[in-house]
C-alpha cells in the first residue's frame, strides 16, 4: 500500500482516487473546492495551491504524489498562479519538509510548437509559440531537475463526458478545414485516468520509466474527417469546406509508441471508439 498524495481532484483526479483507493492505496485528493458530502471513500484537503497559507497544514509524509490540477481558463495569469505560484509553493513545502516522494506530473502537448503536420514523439522539439505553453514546460523542467525520478505524463486533447467541444462543433454544421488537412489528437478521459493508475503500478513493481511519457490515441486524424463523422453520427449537417489562402498551421501527429511499449492497452484507441459511447448515451436521453 502506498500513501498518495492527488493534487487537482476533479474528472480525472477524482475518478483516478477512486480507483487507488480500491486498490488499497492510503489516498488524500487535494482540491480548492471539495464536496462536503463526505461521499467519496478517501480523504480531502481543502486549499488553493497558489497560497502558500492553505498549505501550511498538508501531511508531506507521502510516497507518491500527482500533480493533475487544470486551469479555470487558458489566460496567462491562471496558468502562472498553478504553474509557476502554485507550484513553486508545493515544491518548497515538500523539499522543506525533506520529503523523496516521487512525482507525476500532469502536462500536455501544448509543449510542442510543430504545426506542420509533423509527427512528434517524447523526443521531439519543445519550442511551444503560446505563453501557457512555455509556462507548461518550464514546470516540467523544474520537476525533472528536482529529481530524476519524477515523470512528465503529455496529454492530447482531452474528450470524454463532459468534455464534448467537438460534439457541440459537429452539431452546427460549421467551417472547417478541409484541404491540406489540418491534424488533431485526443485521449479519452478514461485512458487518462487508466495511463496514470498504470505508470504508478510499474512504479511500485519495480519498473524502470521514462522520465516523459506523450499520451495520445492511435490515431491522430484531421479535423475535417472526426467532426464529418461525428455529424454523420448524430444525424446533423455535414460540416462546410472552408475556404484557404496562403500558408496555414496544419497542427503535429503525436506518437503514442513509448507508453504502449511499456505495456499500457488503450480502452479507446481512436475518435470512433471513444465518442460513439457518448453519442449513444445522449440520444438514449433525448
Amino acid at each position: 500500500m502506498a500513501k498518495i498524495l492527488i493534487i487537482g481532484c476533479g474528472a480525472i483526479g477524482g475518478e483516478l482516487a477512486l480507483i487507488l483507493t480500491k486498490k488499497g492505496h492510503d489516498v488524500t485528493g487535494l482540491k480548492r473546492n471539495p464536496p462536503s458530502n463526505g461521499s467519496r471513500p478517501f480523504t480531502y484537503f481543502r486549499a488553493d495551491i497558489a497560497s502558500a497559507e492553505d498549505l501550511a497544514a498538508l501531511d508531506t509524509g507521502f510516497e507518491q504524489i500527482f500533480f493533475i490540477v487544470s486551469s479555470g481558463s487558458r489566460d496567462e495569469k491562471s496558468y502562472r498562479a498553478i504553474y509557476e505560484t502554485g507550484l513553486d509553493n508545493l515544491i518548497d513545502k515538500f523539499v522543506r519538509s525533506g520529503s523523496q516522494a516521487a512525482w507525476f506530473f500532469v502536462s500536455s502537448t501544448s509543449v510542442y510548437g510543430q504545426n506542420q503536420g509533423e509527427w512528434v514523439d517524447e523526443n521531439a522539439l519543445t519550442s511551444p509559440d503560446s505563453t501557457t505553453g512555455k509556462l507548461l514546460l518550464a514546470a516540467e523542467r523544474k520537476l525533472t531537475l528536482l529529481n530524476t525520478n519524477n515523470v512528465i505524463v503529455r496529454f492530447s486533447g482531452i474528450y470524454g463526458p463532459g468534455r464534448e467541444y467537438l460534439l457541440k462543433m459537429a452539431m452546427q454544421a460549421p467551417q472547417i478545414q478541409r484541404e491540406p488537412p489540418a491534424f488533431t489528437n485526443r485521449i479519452h478521459q478514461f485512458d487518462c485516468v487508466g495511463i496514470l493508475a498504470f505508470l504508478l503500478e510499474c512504479r511500485l513493481q519495480g519498473l524502470p520509466l521514462e522520465q516523459c511519457y506523450l499520451a495520445s490515441d492511435d490515431n491522430p486524424a484531421p479535423l475535417w474527417e472526426v467532426v464529418s463523422w461525428l455529424a454523420c453520427q448524430m444525424q446533423k449537417e455535414p460540416p462546410v469546406p472552408l475556404d484557404i489562402n496562403g500558408n496555414v498551421g496544419l497542427n503535429k501527429r503525436c506518437r503514442n509508441n513509448r507508453i504502449k511499449t511499456l505495456g499500457y492497452t488503450f480502452k479507446y484507441p481512436d475518435f470512433k471508439s471513444g465518442y460513439t459511447g457518448i453519442i449513444e448515451s445522449k440520444q438514449g436521453i433525448n
